[in-house]
């Protein structure tokens, strides 16, 4: 016997047994059909139970979908955008204009859940915020991992993952390969901060006119932590390795870093082009860094409502021996742990520094697996994993010297499979 379709099957019924059957038959194929089931990859979009997103299309479809803006998300597993652009995915938040009624942000939250994201492409030539999520509000986005975005816009916001952060926060998100282009607020990660940002990073290359950084274009009232950019930077005014500008009196940017080319013409520095206004402190640049005018290791510019507070900049790694805000130091004077928890009061429980070696870094940063120095789980980790091999009754206090990765109490395969899993992560 033939398929029949359900319209058909309907159809039949209404003409041989009434009214009162068809109904219920209606609702017998509500309820056994796939398509009205289908709601995302499953959940309900609640905080206990969010909605699961495992394809492309079940991401694009949040984007089509502005009803669901204030529901929870999670990603359960890498996806590839490959095939989408701005003909057939919709950025996630609408923007029309300050105060606009007819603004529809997210506001809810999305845990990438430490999955990768790749291939976003975008292209936007208007004037709002451009970005995976174009406008955010109230809610989080936390542990997206942003691979290979290209995305350009025209306007006033551009970043690789959102434009606008109002009042919202992106925790644990970072982007690598990224190249993002714009007019005015063009980030590496997100185009305006007007929220909360920590523990965030971005590698690539970012371009732009005017408030162009390596994470963030332009900190209005938002607060940045525990953060830092590798990304190259290119722009005219106010251009800096983490952000362009810091502009309001309760904007802050604590405890970041940048190491990376910076270029422009106008205000530029290693860390921020321009302090308007509000505090740059507890940072340090080692990047490269070039201009023409009001050009500095750490910033070009600190107005007078603006301050720089314990920071420091590479004298030989910028080729800069000035800065309107900050203390140059040697590299080999800036490798050293005293110059930070010493002599400038750093918050040790945040920075660790392979004494000598490198640069601080973010205790965040350190992945499982890098049990010595220098940064990163190579072949020196291997060997002071060896040495504990087979080791029994690991206490809780050291783990046997942290190689006891999954806390089983003992050291054996399946900590060396952890080991293996993360070898060479971090050595860049």
């Amino acid at each position: 016997m033939a398929a029949i379709s359900n319209t058909e099957l309907l159809r039949r019924v209404v003409l041989g047994r009434g009214l009162r059957t068809a109904l219920a038959c209606v609702a017998a194929l509500l309820v056994w059909s796939p398509v009205a089931l289908a709601q995302y990859g499953g959940g309900s979009g609640t905080d206990t139970n969010p909605y699961r997103i495992y394809t492309a299309e079940q991401l694009a479809q949040l984007g089509r979908t502005r009803a669901d803006w204030g529901k929870h998300f999670v990603v359960m597993q890498d996806i590839d955008l490959e095939g989408y652009d701005e003909s057939n995915f919709d950025l996630i938040g609408h923007w029309v204009g300050a105060g606009e009624v007819d603004n529809e942000p997210f506001t809810g939250t999305f845990d990438g859940n430490g999955r990768t994201i790749s291939n976003f492409r975008y292209r936007d030539l208007g004037p709002s915020y451009v970005g995976l999520f174009r406008y955010v509000q109230v809610g989080e986005i936390r542990n997206v991992k942003l691979r290979n975005a290209r995305v350009i816009g025209a306007g006033a916001g551009v970043g690789s993952l959102v434009g606008y952060l109002d009042g919202a926060s992106l925790l644990d998100c970072e982007v690598r390969g990224a190249n993002v282009s714009g007019d005015t607020r063009v980030g590496g990660l997100v185009g305006r901060v007007d929220g909360g940002v920590r523990q965030c990073s971005s590698r690539g290359y970012v371009s732009g006119v005017r408030y162009v950084g390596g994470l963030i274009g332009y900190v209005a009232k938002g607060n940045v932590k525990a953060s830092y950019s590798k990304a190259t930077v290119f722009g005219s005014d106010h251009v800096g390795g983490v952000v362009g500008a810091i502009a309001q009196e309760d904007g802050v940017v604590n405890s970041c870093y940048a190491t990376a080319d910076v270029q422009g013409t106008d205000y530029v520095g290693g860390l921020a082009g321009s302090v308007i206004n509000g505090r740059l402190y507890k940072s340090y640049s080692a990047s490269t860094v070039s201009g023409t005018r009001y050009v500095g290791g750490v910033t070009g510019s600190t107005w007078s409502l603006g301050s720089v507070i314990t920071c420091f900049w590479d004298i030989e790694a910028s080729g800069m021996t000035t800065s309107a805000g900050g203390t140059g130091k040697t590299t080999d004077e800036l490798y050293q742990a005293d110059t930070y928890f010493k002599d400038g009061g750093w918050d040790q429980s945040l920075w660790l520094i392979c004494q000598g070696m490198n640069y601080p870094v973010f205790r965040w940063q350190i992945p499982v697996g890098d049990l010595a120095c220098p940064d990163g789980v190579e072949l020196i980790d291997f060997a002071w994993f060896a040495l504990e091999w087979r080791r029994q009754n690991c206490n809780r206090i050291d783990f046997c010297n942290w190689t006891d990765f999954d806390e089983s109490g003992a050291v054996g395969f399946l900590d060396l499979a952890i080991l293996a899993r993360n070898w060479l992560v971090g050595t860049d």
